[in-house]
């Protein structure tokens, strides 16, 4: 599995995807759809950038991603 697993490409795709969370239009939803589509929007940018951030490697065949949080990096 580690020899087939692009870390490095992982990371990119979820830097993409959070990017793309940023740009998504709002659809024309109303009241608490509405709140909940923000949500949700708000939910997958965290977790997409989270991810997008990590350092990665894997060590008997375990993926161990590496994120700081303390935000002065």
């Amino acid at each position: 599995m580690s020899d087939e697993l692009d870390i490095e490409a992982m990371v990119a795709r979820f830097q993409k995807r959070a990017a793309a969370v940023k740009k998504r239009t709002l659809p024309p939803v109303g009241g608490d759809e509405r709140a909940l589509f923000l949500e949700q929007a708000q939910q997958d940018f965290l977790d997409f950038a989270i991810i997008g951030d990590a350092t990665g490697e894997v060590v008997d065949g375990v993926l161990t991603l590496k994120v700081d949080l303390r935000g002065d990096s």
